[in-house]
């Protein structure tokens, strides 16, 4: 029986797909909204329980990004990738002015239906225009220097400067090591990296007596002593460290967690979404949750090496660093590796943003990979 061109055409569509890749997203999605139903269907969590219901819509909306950018050649955001940072750029600069403030901070623009977080969809902005600029550079010889990099590091610098002043420290910094990676990965001149590590520990001095406002260095004592101020500054990563701690190997089980449950765990559907999986499950629920991610790594990886030219390897390594960068400072935090900033847990944590950019983030890498045998 021969098979129809419909037929035939679906399993060629199916077998240029990285079934693997989506499979360790899959699962990944899957540990969030098991941690995500736990975290916000506590005794006292009536407030909270239907972010688990709007988490699975933007869940949806994010697989249907992924497949939709997917389908399309990724050389098509080359052409719009100008367009989308300044697009971006500019809504950065809207909310700046005209932003919802919560928290004390003004980072949201107020849709209505959902609040539009500019900074997060800038993360992948910025991925998307230093692939452009930096596929054009050579890496031949010694790397690149002052000159090749003047541009890049404007269209990092502006949202930067921008977004610090939100403020949000977290993200600017996030920002800035997705922009290193690239850079990194393209090769730079060793003099270049010697002048960055001494701006660098400049940079810590200025900001600190210049810059950082004091609930920001708050977060750095606390992170240094936070049993010096236990009821206030340094709460949030003492429960953190007592949830990760009371999970023990096998974790005390689903929704049996007595810092998530019983509300110690501040923001636990968000920036510490991770402590309430290490509570309820353990060293063990722990492990594989950073495995996933490590796999999840080696195929980005695996698909940057088979790119079919350099924009969509640095796309790769772009998307990648934006995965690594938020796992790591997130999972740092928690344990009390890092200062606590509100840094989300790609795939995990609640948020319509971050879940949005996520996904789409990966589709582009999906796309590389959906056209790694054409030429």
């Amino acid at each position: 029986m021969e098979l129809s061109s419909f037929q035939v055409e679906e399993r060629t569509l199916l077998k240029r797909l990285d079934l693997n890749f989506i499979f360790i997203i899959l699962a990944l999605n899957i540990i969030g909204l098991i941690n995500l139903y736990s975290a916000t269907h506590g005794p006292s969590s009536r407030d909270v329980a239907p972010l688990f219901v709007n988490q699975i819509i933007w869940l949806v909306a994010g697989w249907c990004i992924f497949f939709i950018v997917t389908l399309i050649d990724y050389a098509v955001v080359a052409k719009v990738a100008y367009l989308v940072y300044f697009l971006n750029l500019g809504a950065i600069i809207f909310t700046t002015f005209f932003g919802k403030v919560a928290l004390g901070a003004q980072r949201w623009i107020d849709l209505g239906f959902f609040r539009y977080q500019p900074s997060e969809t800038m993360k992948l902005a910025l991925i998307m225009v230093l692939a452009k600029v930096l596929s054009t550079r050579s890496s031949l010889g010694h790397g690149m220097g002052f000159r090749e990099l003047l541009v890049p590091m404007l269209f990092l610098g502006i949202p930067f400067t921008l977004i610090v002043e939100q403020p949000d420290l977290g993200t600017a910094l996030t920002l800035l090591a997705i922009g290193a990676t690239m850079v990194m990965f393209t090769k730079v001149r060793k003099t270049i990296l010697a002048g960055a590590i001494v701006l660098g520990l400049v940079s810590i001095w200025g900001a600190w007596n210049f810059v950082l406002r004091d609930y920001q260095k708050n977060r750095v004592l606390t992170f240094i002593s936070p049993e010096s101020d236990p009821l206030r500054t340094g709460y949030n990563s003492i429960q953190s460290k007592i949830a990760v701690g009371s999970g023990k190997f096998f974790g005390k089980g689903f929704k049996q967690g007595t810092q998530s449950q019983l509300e110690f765990l501040p923001e636990r559907h968000t920036d510490f979404i991770y402590s309430v999986l290490s509570e309820e499950h353990g060293f063990v629920g722990s492990v594989l949750t950073v495995g996933l991610f490590c796999f999840l790594f080696l195929i980005i990886i695996r698909i940057a090496m088979n790119a079919r030219d350099k924009f969509g390897a640095l796309l790769c390594v772009g998307v990648l660093g934006y995965v690594f960068w938020h796992m790591f400072v997130n999972i740092g935090m928690v344990i009390g590796l890092l200062p606590i900033v509100g840094v989300p847990l790609p795939l995990l944590s609640y948020g319509g943003s971050s879940m949005l950019t996520t996904m789409a983030g990966l589709g582009l890498i999906s796309s590389v990979s959906f056209r790694r045998y054409l030429f």
